[in-house]
This record gives structure tokens, C-alpha cells and sequence, in this order.
């Protein structure tokens, strides 16, 4: 009987969604656009979704990748030896400037408010002194891949970039 319970148990609790666990379609149809945006097969980033780092940051490995020259792998090494993204933006380059989005003067940017606080405070010739979290980078990267994969104004995904938020699942509702 306790083992029936049990195989029960679990049974159910793979069955449920989990807060902040994507379906394996929606991570699936993230990874494809991911894919698209960067112009890259299908299965050269399905082989970094099988890295130990989270879904959302796959577009960051290669954004980064992309803009300093240093290969996905060595970034994904760093990250999983503990680096943070903000970290490696700076290391390798990929600053403010980089990652910026432009976005309406009066656009709501809730979650980023004190990124676009520091991009309109501040003169764009010293956007490289613009210090940007770790969160902060992932999300202005995968604000940049939804807003121009989904073809919506980056204002608009901003404004529903949020905390507790996977950009899989907001990548999926905006599809939608």
C-alpha cells in the first residue's frame, strides 16, 4: 500500500506543472527561436539547452559569444564554475552599451527601471560605466531575442519582463 502511495505521489507531481518549470514544448519552441534569432541550427543549441545552466541564459552564452569573440563553451565553463553574467559582460566587453534596447522615452520598464534610469541619466559616450546585474543582463538579452523574434516592441516585453517570470514562459505567452 505505501509503495502504491508513493508511485501514486509521484506520478501526480510529474504530472502537475511546477512554478518556474516550463513545459518541454514551451522550452522547445524558446530554444527554436533562440536558434532563428541567432541564425544557428536547431541542434547546435539544443546541445547547449543539455549544459547544466538555465534555458534563459543559452541566448546570453551566445550573445556574449557573439560580441566578444570568446566561444560558447569557455562561457558556459566560467558560468558553471560560479561567474555571474555581469561578471563576464564586463570581463569580456559586453557592457551597457552592448546590451542596450531602445525603448520609448516614457515606456513603463518596470523590472529595468534602474537600467533605464542609468541609460537616460547618463551621456551615451559613458554608457561603459553602466554596471548591470547578472539578472539584469540575462533579461536585456532575452528582451532583445523575444522583442525582435516575436516582431513586438521591446517597451511592450519589458513590460512584462518581471520577477518569478521565466522569458520561456513569457516568450510563450507573447507568442500566444
Amino acid at each position: 500500500m505505501r509503495r502504491s502511495l508513493l508511485i501514486f505521489t509521484f506520478l501526480l507531481a510529474s504530472a502537475a506543472p511546477i512554478t518556474g518549470q516550463e513545459s518541454p514544448a514551451a522550452n522547445a519552441d524558446y530554444l527554436s527561436a533562440v536558434a532563428r534569432f541567432f541564425s544557428l541550427p536547431s541542434n547546435e543549441v539544443s546541445i547547449l539547452s543539455e549544459w547544466e545552466i538555465p534555458v534563459d541564459e543559452i541566448p546570453v552564452v551566445l550573445f556574449v559569444a557573439r560580441r566578444s569573440g570568446v566561444s560558447p563553451e569557455a562561457l558556459v565553463a566560467l558560468r558553471q564554475a560560479g561567474r555571474n553574467w555581469s561578471e563576464l559582460a564586463a570581463r569580456y566587453g559586453v557592457g551597457a552599451s552592448a546590451l542596450h534596447v531602445p525603448v520609448p522615452e516614457d515606456a513603463q520598464v518596470g523590472a529595468l527601471e534602474r537600467v533605464y534610469n542609468g541609460y537616460r541619466s547618463t551621456p551615451v559616450a559613458r554608457w561603459g560605466n553602466i554596471r548591470l546585474s547578472h539578472d539584469e543582463v540575462v533579461d536585456m538579452v532575452n528582451v532583445r531575442m523575444i522583442s525582435q523574434s516575436l516582431g513586438l516592441p521591446a517597451a511592450r516585453v519589458i513590460g512584462e519582463t518581471g520577477a518569478g517570470t521565466s522569458h520561456v514562459d513569457l516568450y510563450a505567452r507573447l507568442r500566444d
